[in-house]
C-alpha cells in the first residue's frame, strides 16, 4: 500500500483543503441529523414521502434537524466563495483567514447546538457570517 500523500494534495491550497473537510463536516451533521430523526419520527415515516409534515418531538432530534438546516444556509456561499477565490487566484490572506474562520465557527456550531447553549450559538453563527464577509471582501477587492 502506497502511504506517500499525492503531490497534488500538497500542492492544493488550503482553500480547497478546507472544502473538503467541509463536506466531512456536513456529511457528519447530515447522519446525526438523519440518526437521531428516524428513531423519532418512526421507521416507517422515516422511509415515506412524509407528505403529511411530520414534526420532530425529540428535543435532540430537533436540534439535530435545526442545526443542518442552519449550516446549510451558509454552505453554498462558502463553496462558491472557496471556488471564486481559488479560480481568480486569490488564495491566501484574508480570504483564507475567513475560510478557517467560516470553518472553525461551523465545526463549534454543531455541537453547541446540540447542547442548547443559545448566546454561545448565536455568536458561533455570527463568527462564521463574519468568514464569510472576509472571503467576499478579498473576492471582491
Amino acid at each position: 500500500m502506497d502511504t506517500t500523500t499525492p503531490a497534488a494534495a500538497l500542492s492544493m491550497p488550503t482553500e480547497l483543503w478546507l472544502l473538503g473537510w467541509s463536506v466531512v463536516l456536513a456529511l457528519v451533521m447530515l447522519a446525526v441529523h438523519i440518526l437521531t430523526a428516524t428513531p423519532d419520527l418512526g421507521l416507517r415515516t422515516a422511509v415515506s414521502p412524509r407528505d403529511d409534515n411530520p414534526q420532530l418531538s425529540g428535543v435532540f432530534a430537533g436540534r439535530a434537524k435545526r442545526a443542518w438546516s442552519n449550516f446549510m444556509e451558509t454552505y453554498p456561499l462558502f463553496v462558491a466563495l472557496t471556488l471564486g477565490l481559488v479560480v481568480s487566484g486569490q488564495t491566501g490572506g484574508i480570504g483564507l483567514s475567513g475560510a478557517w474562520l467560516w470553518f472553525l465557527a461551523r465545526l463549534v456550531y454543531a455541537p453547541v447546538y446540540y447542547a442548547g447553549i443559545p448566546w454561545l450559538r448565536t455568536l458561533v453563527f455570527v463568527g462564521s457570517i463574519l468568514g464569510l464577509i472576509l472571503m467576499v471582501f478579498d473576492l471582491l477587492t
